[in-house]
């Protein structure tokens, strides 16, 4: 079977081969400790997202432009949060004091994801426990690991028990993940062929609708900001966020809010949505289109529209309407054991960074923008799928590195000469600079980081 690299990932998004001679992938694995090739990851996801907006570049000027990625900027870029300053100081930590691993009275792990208040006070109700690191493992004593994470998934909560690659090689969800591609590109509507208008970034004057949280599909948003796209982030005001992934994924947006309870914020949005030419959303599936917002929805809207969707688990199978984070995934698909048995730890082990999330989100922007490249070549309107379980089988099919683990772990002083400074709301940043080098039109975040509700919901 053929290894899964940037040039086959390219050629089935049928996109043009002649735009590969462009690229150039430098570097090796490890560039941060593991036994995956997360640098090879990172740096391809990175790079295909680039080659496609260069794509659209040549349809506007007539002139191909080279387009590079380091594996070091890239893997460091899937860590910005890490390296994240605002006003030379880090953020406060992310993760809930009882979010995290624990065993269960089967012997075997299982991981909680509590970081939203909802699902917090829900995980706490389930296991009848104070909120309190303890007392949760003490409640976890009763439960079988993966009998809790059905209880979870039905209580509409997020946990998932630790398995091998094998064990979830044979779980239903885990045969049903590698026959979905890695990134689905499929027709959802007819439109006549859209023009690209003119501009002098290869993604200027295109209006991206970001309805999406926490990491990945925020760093597709991300991405296509830096790209020259106009991305309008629609937040919910009822809604809780997790602030530096807000503060970090925030570069280069507009930022609104809207509760997409009240009629009124849905007549919004659909006016927000006929002038819009890619929609990316990451709720749980279904949660969009109960709304009025699906893929088929939103094409009636708008033709011509380029959908984007990203799910935890992936679009068929018995998990494909589950809730599921990156460091979920991991733990439920094989990553934590392998990396612990390849470590020699006796505890579950996670990548060293969330690469499942970021990865899925630049191969979302490599999706959105191949499907821009359709409809102006083809016409229609284009639904692009993601999930992290299927980047996470593509960063098993890469192989493993020996000896990944001499790798020391690059710290934030290992890594000034890939950071800038920069000015927002919420002071000075310091952040990872885009890892995507053009040789004509440098990527570069126009707009400062904005709190959510910043600005107006419109159209620049």
């Amino acid at each position: 079977m053929q290894r899964p690299d940037a040039a086959s990932l390219w050629t089935a998004a049928i996109l043009p081969p002649a735009a590969l001679d462009s690229l150039k992938l430098r570097g090796a694995d490890p560039v941060l400790p593991s036994s995956f090739h997360v640098g090879e990851a990172a740096a391809t996801a990175t790079g295909l997202s680039a080659l496609a907006a260069a794509e659209l570049w040549h349809m506007r000027s007539g002139r191909r432009q080279q387009v590079s990625v380091d594996f070091r900027h890239a893997a460091a870029a899937f860590r910005s949060d890490r390296y994240l300053r605002v006003n030379g100081r880090p953020m406060p930590e992310a993760w809930d004091r009882i979010a995290g691993l624990y065993r269960c009275g089967d012997g075997n792990w299982v991981r909680l994801h509590t970081n939203f208040p909802h699902h917090r006070d829900g995980m706490l109700k389930l296991l009848g426990c104070e909120y309190d690191r303890e007392a949760v493992a003490h409640a976890l004593q009763y439960w079988r690991s993966f009998d809790l994470e059905d209880a979870a998934a039905a209580a509409g909560l997020c946990a998932a028990a630790l398995r091998s690659f094998e064990q979830w090689d044979s779980h239903p969800q885990g045969v049903a993940v590698p026959t979905q591609p890695l990134v689905c590109i499929e027709p959802i509507g007819e439109a006549p062929a859209v023009p690209l208008p003119e501009g002098d970034r290869p993604l200027a004057q295109i209006r991206v609708l970001d309805l999406t949280r926490v990491i990945a599909g925020p760093v597709c948003g991300r991405a296509l900001a830096a790209y020259g796209a106009d991305v309008l982030l629609i937040t919910s005001p009822h809604l809780p966020s997790i602030q530096p992934l807000l503060v970090d994924t925030s570069r280069g947006k507009l930022s609104a809010q809207l509760d997409l309870r009240e009629e009124g914020a849905r007549e919004i949005l659909a006016g927000l949505v006929r002038n819009a030419d890619i929609f990316v959303q990451s709720y749980r599936p279904g949660a969009i289109a109960s709304l009025g917002f699906g893929p088929k929805q939103v094409a009636e809207l708008r033709p011509g529209i380029v959908y984007v969707s990203l799910s935890a688990y992936g679009w068929a199978g018995p998990w494909s309407d589950r809730r599921g984070f990156d460091s979920l995934v991991q733990t439920a698909t094989g990553f934590n054991v392998a990396e612990a048995q390849a470590s020699g730890q006796n505890e579950p082990r996670p990548l060293p960074a969330q690469v499942l999330d970021h990865a899925s989100g630049y191969l979302m922007a490599f999706g959105a923008v191949a499907g821009l490249y359709r409809r102006a070549t083809e016409g229609g309107s284009w639904h692009v799928r993601v999930s992290l379980a299927r980047t996470g089988f593509w960063l098993h099919e890469l192989g493993r590195v020996p000896r990944g683990f001499d790798c020391p772990d690059p710290r934030r002083e290992d890594v000034q000469d890939l950071l800038e400074t920069s000015q927002s709301e919420f002071g000075e940043l310091t952040t990872v600079r885009p890892p995507a080098q053009f040789s004509e039109t440098p990527a570069y975040w126009e707009r400062p980081s904005s709190a959510p509700g910043a600005h107006p919901p419109a159209w620049p």
